[in-house]
């Protein structure tokens, strides 16, 4: 294993927590103790820098190499970032694979989620006011401030990071985004699932990459209605690839 992999190998367990302790194992076990699990290492602590799992940090991995060597045009996206790592993750491989010009973009309300209708989205409703999400998971809130620091621990907060800070319908419209090699959808409710589809599946260079993290949460979110809407609405029929049972992946155009 060259030096560069062996950084961003140790990045991703470093980011994850996963340097200290296992990740908490969801298979195999009831929901109940998984939560616990869950809570206890991302949450009870302030050292793991995102709660996604090294499945899904490996198929960011995934996408970029084959984005940047593929020569797809368009910069790194995630929306929903939490405290950052995922979007850090990108950054340092921007510079491990020797690219000098594409930005990551971090865009996220850095308050925490926004409040679903009852109406419209029942279940996500009941989440946002539920046990979970309004006591340890505070809202899934962290301060742009506080995201900023995450990205200068590691010595990557530079300008070639961009946050957009805000709910998704009021930046990312006219965000001065012009292409994307790879998109990552983390907003976890329908609308902020929707909205960064609809203002930004166009710029999604053609190879590059759609990625959806809470697609397969279907307890208690409408993630997953909200992208297959999206993709009858505009005819999309490329492979959908499933990451681990939740995450998902498709590329724009198909599959090479």
């Amino acid at each position: 294993m060259d030096a560069g992999r062996r950084y961003l190998d140790l990045l991703k367990r470093t980011l994850t927590g996963t340097v200290y302790a296992a990740e908490p194992a969801r298979a195999g076990q009831p929901v109940e103790k998984y939560l616990e699990q869950f809570i206890h290492h991302y949450f009870a602590n302030a050292y793991p820098h995102t709660c996604v799992p090294l499945a899904r940090i490996d198929n960011v991995d995934h996408c970029v190499r084959a984005a940047l060597a593929d020569g797809i045009e368009g910069d790194l996206v995630e929306t929903g970032v939490w405290r950052g790592g995922v979007t850090i993750y990108m950054r340092a491989m921007l510079d491990v694979l020797g690219d000098e010009h594409r930005r990551v973009w971090a865009a996220d309300s850095f308050e925490g989620l926004p409040r679903p209708d009852p109406t419209l989205y029942p279940k996500e409703a009941a989440a946002h006011d539920g046990p979970l999400l309004s006591g340890p998971l505070n809202n899934l809130a962290v301060s742009l401030e506080d995201v900023k620091a995450n990205f200068a621990t590691y010595d990557l907060l530079d300008e070639r990071v961009v946050f957009l800070k805000g709910w998704f319908k009021d930046t990312l419209p006219d965000a001065p985004i012009e292409r994307i090699a790879v998109l990552r959808l983390d907003g976890d409710y329908y609308e902020s699932t929707r909205d960064p589809l609809v203002a930004l599946y166009d710029k999604l260079s053609d190879g590059g990459f759609l990625i959806v993290d809470d697609y397969g949460e279907d307890d208690w979110t409408y993630c997953r209605q909200a992208i297959d809407e999206f993709r009858g609405a505009r005819g999309i029929d490329d492979p959908i690839h499933v990451v681990d049972g939740q995450c998902v992946y498709w590329r724009k155009g198909g599959d090479r």
